[in-house]
């Protein structure tokens, strides 16, 4: 059957957007792995400091990987968690998982790899987790829908919004947030002395239609995109408030510094990443912002120099 030359554009369009969709759910999908190892700063640092959560915990795609971690974690050597431990004189130990969502917390993630509840411990000090994205299949669905929506209906103001409506906001609040409010408790229950703190997740759209190459989502369905992720950080801050654990507000933070942003300005890729970093995932500038802005949130960043280090820190 022949194929017009419109309609051959708007199958390599559509192929593009779902291609890189797919290689997003192929990040936080589960999959077979090796056991991920603990890390730690040099010796002499005594502080004991966990770091749990998912792939915006672990800086997935930010190179170089951790050595002897799960390969299916991607989790890298620059994560915040890593440049705070580094900076501030913690012996660390960080699980974070791409993937991961809080069933990772109770029961092996991949098969070999042990729940993250295991490596909190009653003497930690301090204990940070980045989690929630991955339950109630939100995350990676939104992308697929909203992308492939706009190859499959070009034009169309809002067709994600059109075909979905509120079906990921309930599931964040029937099923995210309940499971947020659980591993927190967890969490804080192994480790009743330690510092617990949760970051909500930097912005990945901005909350009004704007020009954003790279990442083909229809203008109208933007605040669309956005007014879900808020709902996901509502619920993570509604967690921590009602469970004692501090919340780490990365998302204020980041505004003005969304996918659709330039390089340089951006914290998290667009669908079509620049250089390493993973598609819709924090690049080396987010994870350094977030190593940032999580240690001014806990006190760790006393002095000016302190607040002003990630932005001078090398690979």
């Amino acid at each position: 059957m022949r194929v017009s030359a419109r309609g051959g554009q708007l199958r390599r369009r559509l192929a593009t957007a779902v291609a890189g969709a797919v290689l997003v759910v192929s990040i936080v999908a589960p999959g077979a792995a090796a056991a991920p190892q603990r890390g730690s700063a040099p010796a002499g640092k005594s502080m004991g400091y966990v770091n749990l959560g998912d792939s915006y915990s672990a800086a997935s795609g930010v190179m170089p990987l951790a050595a002897g971690v799960a390969p299916l974690c991607m989790q890298s050597a620059r994560n915040y968690a890593k440049i705070i431990a580094d900076r501030f004189g913690y012996r660390y130990t960080d699980v974070s998982c791409a993937g991961a969502s809080t069933k990772g917390f109770f029961s092996a993630q991949y098969p070999g790899v042990p729940r993250q509840l295991d490596a909190v411990r009653q003497g930690a000090a301090l204990v940070t987790i980045a989690v929630g994205g991955n339950d109630g299949d939100v995350f990676a669905p939104l992308v697929v829908a909203c992308t492939s929506a706009a190859v499959t209906r070009p034009g169309a103001y809002s067709p994600c919004k059109d075909a979905n409506g509120n079906s990921f906001v309930q599931r964040i609040e029937t099923q995210t947030y309940p499971h947020l409010i659980a591993a927190f408790r967890a969490v804080r229950a192994a480790a009743p002395h330690a510092t617990v703190a949760a970051l909500n997740y930097p912005w990945i759209m901005p909350d009004r239609p704007a020009s954003c190459p790279g990442f083909p989502v229809a203008r109208g369905d933007m605040p669309y995109v956005h007014g879900i992720q808020a709902a996901l950080n509502d619920a993570v801050e509604r967690a921590a408030e009602q469970t004692g654990v501090r919340l780490v507000d990365v998302a204020s933070a980041s505004v003005g510094h969304d996918a659709c942003e330039a390089a340089g300005i951006r914290w998290i890729e667009p669908l079509a990443p620049q250089g390493d970093p993973t598609p819709v995932h924090p690049n080396e500038l987010g994870a350094l912002q977030m190593a940032r802005i999580t240690a001014r949130s806990l006190g760790l960043a006393r002095r000016p120099s302190d607040l002003r280090w990630a932005l001078n820190t090398q690979r």
